[in-house]
């Protein structure tokens, strides 16, 4: 059996059937035959926009007169930082006016006449030149910038104060230069190691070996740390406090200062990943390896938490700790270095760095 290909006879034969039907008939708009309907709406355009450069306007003079924590209650929705429902309502009406007057525009005044443009080869002579010129010209004219000079000076006016709520809020959320905040955490000397989220405290002599347990500092974990700090504070404090908190076989850790810092094998790192802050909460007890969900940042806790493997860059900070009088696990200090990833200026005089341990 053979087989042929057919498909040049169908394409001919499609063209002989269907004849290229062309455009419809163009219908004149009322703009277009009614200079006062044209008025109108270039009138409308102009409101448009203007009432686009009233919300950014509004934006910025609410970013810096409405206090931030500003609450209150709204119908249907209840309770809400009235600060952030009036940037957003204000940027919303900006860019909505924006919209609606370039579509408005477009739709009454700018010409609506389909037409095709044949292809052509990619170099334009000096006539395809002149044409263009020509085109844009009376693009120029059709879309009676040239006459109606307050559309163009509003969309101007609408599209450059627009573009301040977008910068104003980077900028000046930039704020002041942090200080204390990135070298210091909330954990102090005779502060407990407290379970997250229950909030019990952790005897010495109930963690048996290879045990895990996430902990916090005493009084920033659970309801607590929200009702005596707030929520700011309390998220604040689960950002940087948190700490990974291990019991090894003291015969295979490596480090002097790691023995040290911790109590009969029992040692606490900072949970924060060193490459960009993601939670370092997987233990690989065959390992002894801390591994990080995000990266796969993998630290040798045999090794001071080295990292073997991944992204980042230093060792996981270590946090020392010993036993009250009770012989519940509490901190000697707070870290000796910053927690979580570099940044500027990280080697701050006064901090033991981890070339310095």
């Amino acid at each position: 059996m053979s087989t042929h290909d057919n498909t040049p006879a169908l394409v001919d034969d499609a063209q002989d059937r269907f004849a290229n039907p062309g455009f419809p008939p163009h219908v004149p708009r009322r703009a277009d035959v009614d200079e006062s309907a044209a008025n109108r709406a270039s009138v409308q355009v102009v409101a448009l926009f203007t009432l686009s450069a009233l919300a950014s306007i509004a934006f910025l003079v609410a970013y810096f007169v409405i206090d931030p924590e500003l609450r209150g209650s709204i119908i249907g929705i209840g309770e809400v930082n009235l600060f952030h429902v009036v940037l957003g309502l204000t940027m919303g009406v900006s860019l909505l006016g924006i919209g609606l007057g370039a579509v408005h525009w477009a739709k009454t005044l700018m010409p609506d006449e389909e037409m095709v443009e044949q292809r052509h080869s990619l170099r334009s002579s000096d006539e395809d030149r002149q044409e263009v010129a020509r085109q844009l010209s009376h693009g120029w004219r059709g879309s009676q910038l040239n006459r109606r000079t307050a559309i163009l000076g509003s969309a101007g006016g609408a599209l450059g104060l627009f573009a301040l709520p977008l910068v104003v809020p980077v900028v000046a959320g930039l704020g002041p230069r942090p200080r204390d905040e990135l070298y210091t955490t909330n954990w102090e000397p005779g502060l407990r190691l407290m379970i997250d989220p229950s909030g019990a405290p952790i005897r010495a002599a109930d963690v048996t070996q290879g045990s895990v347990f996430h902990v916090m500092p005493e009084g920033w974990v659970g309801d607590e740390a929200f009702e005596v700090h707030g929520a700011e504070e309390a998220m604040a404090s689960k950002s940087k406090d948190q700490v990974i908190l291990v019991k090894l076989d003291p015969s295979i850790i490596n480090s002097q200062k790691q023995r040290d810092w911790g109590y009969e094998g029992i040692v606490a790192y900072s949970k924060v990943c060193t490459h960009v802050g993601c939670p370092v909460a997987l233990y690989e007890q065959q390992t002894h390896h801390l591994l990080c969900p995000c990266h796969q940042s993998t630290f040798d806790m045999t090794e001071d938490c080295k990292v073997i493997f991944g992204p980042a860059k230093r060792p996981l900070p270590q946090l020392p700790i010993s036993v009250d009088d009770e012989g519940y696990l509490v901190a000697v200090d707070g870290f000796r270095e910053p927690i979580g990833p570099s940044f500027f200026e990280r080697e701050r005089p006064g901090l033991l760095m981890e070339d310095e341990s």
